[in-house]
């Protein structure tokens, strides 16, 4: 790498650190905010319903964050998962469920954000923001990996593979009998999901997904 796409590689994880990392944290927190109002106060006695970073960084998520962010179109990483006893549910399934969709549905709510942040950003000449921080283009780059960052951890999340937030919110939809069974299924979910990312398939799955949620997005701020 030379010394140009170092500094483009840098200027890159700049722009990203925080969409990226309020997604990564976004979507924990609601795991954990969702679980308390179900009854369950383990995230919040572990100090996890918080937006203070620390608590939730994951050191090899962290790491695989940067390394993505350098040399990845795809920028990408995770933070520790939230403590969830379902034991507090007063109906497991059905809770679970609620608890799993809402990391996804905070992604989504931050991508719809970045959009309508950069559809006011574009109303303004570069000029209105000199001398009152980053540029506009800073900016700007910052809410376009906002936006397509968040729509791919909520896909990702949302994909019916153990240990994936998609995997619990089936088994809160499948019959109880089907469910358990899906259960069963998961202590291979790793396995067959790292068997997937490896061979390319799960791009190949879920890319499909997000662009279309991607360019629909655009569309409805008029950004494409």
């Amino acid at each position: 790498m030379n010394n140009f796409e170092l500094a483009a590689a840098l200027q890159k994880l700049s722009y990203s650190f925080i969409p990226v990392l309020l997604g990564i944290i976004l979507h924990e927190v609601a795991h954990g905010y969702v679980a308390y109002k179900k009854g369950d106060p383990t995230a919040m006695m572990f100090g996890r319903i918080t937006l203070n970073p620390l608590p939730h960084i994951d050191p090899v998520g962290l790491i695989v964050f940067v390394f993505t962010a350098l040399f990845s179109p795809f920028v990408f990483g995770w933070a520790k998962p939230v403590p969830v006893n379902p034991r507090y549910f007063k109906n497991i399934r059905r809770d679970m469920m609620f608890v799993s969709v809402a990391g996804p549905m905070a992604n989504l709510f931050l991508a719809l954000f970045f959009a309508l942040l950069l559809r006011v950003l574009l109303l303004f000449p570069n000029e209105t923001l000199m001398g009152f921080g980053p540029s506009l283009d800073f900016i700007i780059n910052m809410c376009v990996v906002g936006i397509w960052a968040n729509i791919g951890l909520m896909w990702l999340n949302l994909m019916p593979i153990p240990p994936l937030d998609g995997s619990k919110i089936l088994m809160g939809i499948l019959p109880a009998k089907m469910a358990y069974q899906f259960e069963m299924f998961g202590r291979y979910g790793m396995l067959v999901l790292m068997l997937l990312i490896f061979t390319g398939l799960f791009s190949y799955i879920v890319m499909p997904f997000i662009r279309g949620t991607g360019f629909l997005i655009l569309s409805i701020f008029g950004l494409n």
